[in-house]
């Protein structure tokens, strides 16, 4: 399977390109690679819909920052195959004006011959449906990307027919009912006068043919059910419920159409230690009365091993020690977030004679007799209150 190519060098366009620069580069490639003027050429399509690819994540600031800092992977594609999930209609109707009159005069011209959004022509491109899976991550996958390997059973071209849905190419015809458009249009009279409509061709369903000996794999369908597997990259910081697209890797569409995407959903796996709080992390550290009057060191888990932490003599309870740049990742690129370890001093419930005689004189001590200052009253209010 082929490595995607970097945007940039799709476009021609260094990686400091403004705007404008970028809109000029993508107007030469779509129009050097136009099916216009490359009829039946299917690399040239191919280059086509891949510019149109660059070209809408390049022009889109927000897409653009995340694709210069994770690279194809932050677009949710796969690392390989062909240019995403642009039917022809698609490219047309979103950046079909950047074209110009380069071919005689926008969609209604050159554009509606091959049914893909002319005004003269609705005519669609078949497209496949998508698949959505869910696919359950733990911590250590969430902090650093994986790649992920899934199988699945989707609808691709029989292999017997590829895709007609006919035994042969002389077994499919012209629809006579539509003349091979798709579209039939009627006029009825109305009160107002005469009323056209027009909608897909009931004979062929829009697909301007008809099959008159139907594939006997596929029974005309076009399509078989199959096993494979997807192999695609997921970027680090994705959350529960965020939904990821690998463009092309859904069902196949009849007839060489364009292939749906594979939708995959994200399911957060809880970490037994590790409570996640956006992109921060918080550990509960429990010590004893006796760390925290005197201080001491302590190991804390993070996502790639233990660290060490010195707790400080008279630390309170309910001290939040951050352990900057520890956390999670941003999946947009804004930084990481941290290690927030909260201090918890335990009370031991049953203690010996002998340890209730020491506590009691410890008791007698003025040091132990002190309240804490409003300042520290105020602090301990406020994280009791986080924990409500």
């Amino acid at each position: 399977m082929a490595e995607k190519r970097d945007y940039y060098e799709v476009l021609g366009v260094e990686r400091n390109a403004t705007e404008e620069e970028i809109k000029k580069a993508y107007r030469k490639k779509a129009i050097q690679y136009h099916p216009d003027k490359n009829p039946g050429d299917k690399e040239a399509e191919e280059k086509f819909k891949e510019a149109a690819e660059a070209y809408d994540v390049l022009s889109n600031p927000d897409k653009r920052a995340r694709y210069d800092r994770f690279g194809h992977a932050g677009m949710g594609g796969a690392a390989g195959g062909s240019a995403g999930g642009f039917s022809m209609e698609d490219i047309f109707s979103q950046f079909g004006d950047i074209f110009g009159d380069a071919f005689g005069g926008g969609f209604g011209g050159a554009f509606s011959n091959f049914g893909f959004g002319g005004r003269s022509s609705s005519r669609r491109v078949p497209r496949g449906s998508d698949i959505r899976i869910r696919v359950k991550l733990g911590l250590k996958d969430i902090v650093h990307g994986v790649e992920k390997t899934v199988k699945i059973n989707k609808m691709v071209q029989c292999p017997d027919c590829h895709g007609r849905g006919a035994a042969s190419e002389a077994d499919i015809k012209t629809c006579p009912d539509c003349n091979g458009t798709g579209m039939v249009t009627r006029v009825q009279k109305t009160i107002l006068g005469a009323m056209q409509t027009t909608s897909p061709c009931p004979r062929c369903n829009g697909e301007g043919k008809i099959v008159t000996a139907p594939c006997k794999k596929c029974g005309g369908s076009g399509l078989v059910k199959q096993a494979e597997e997807i192999t695609f990259k997921i970027p680090a910081g994705v959350q529960e419920g965020m939904q990821l697209t690998v463009q092309g890797k859904g069902n196949a569409a009849k007839a060489g159409g364009v292939n749906g995407n594979l939708l995959v959903v994200i399911e957060e796996e809880k970490d037994p230690v590790l409570e996640r709080d956006g992109n921060d992390l918080i550990y509960s550290l429990f010590i004893s009365v006796a760390d925290a009057i005197n201080g001491c060191e302590a190991q804390i888990p993070s996502v790639d091993g233990m660290l060490k932490i010195k707790i400080e003599p008279g630390t309170q309870p309910g001290k939040t020690l951050r352990l900057r740049g520890k956390g999670i990742p941003d999946v947009d690129g804004y930084g990481t977030g941290d290690l927030l370890v909260v201090v918890q001093v335990w009370i031991p419930r049953k203690i010996s004679k002998e340890e209730r005689e020491m506590v009691a004189r410890l008791g007698q001590s003025d040091n132990f007799k002190a309240r804490p200052s409003q300042e520290e009253r105020s602090f301990f209010n406020r994280i009791k209150n986080m924990f409500k």
